[in-house]
C-alpha cells in the first residue's frame, strides 16, 4: 500500500491495479524515439501503452 497518509482514491487506485495485475516499469531512451513513437500512436489512434503491450506480446511469441 502506499506509505504516508494516502487519500482514499490512492489507496483504491492501488488495489485495483494490484488486483489487474498492473505494474508500472521506467525505462530511459531517446527523446526522438520517444516523440516519433507518440505520434506514430496518436496517427493511429491507438494508445503507447496498448501498442507496447501487442509489440511485447509478439517479440514473446516469435522467441517461443
Amino acid at each position: 500500500m502506499p506509505v504516508g497518509n494516502p487519500k482514499p482514491q490512492t489507496i483504491a487506485t492501488k488495489k485495483y491495479e494490484e488486483k489487474a495485475g498492473l505494474m508500472s516499469k521506467s525505462y530511459k531512451l531517446k527523446r526522438e524515439v520517444v516523440d516519433q513513437f507518440a505520434e506514430a500512436c496518436d496517427r493511429a489512434g491507438v494508445s503507447q501503452a496498448a501498442q507496447l503491450s501487442k509489440m511485447m506480446k509478439d517479440f514473446i511469441e516469435k522467441q517461443k
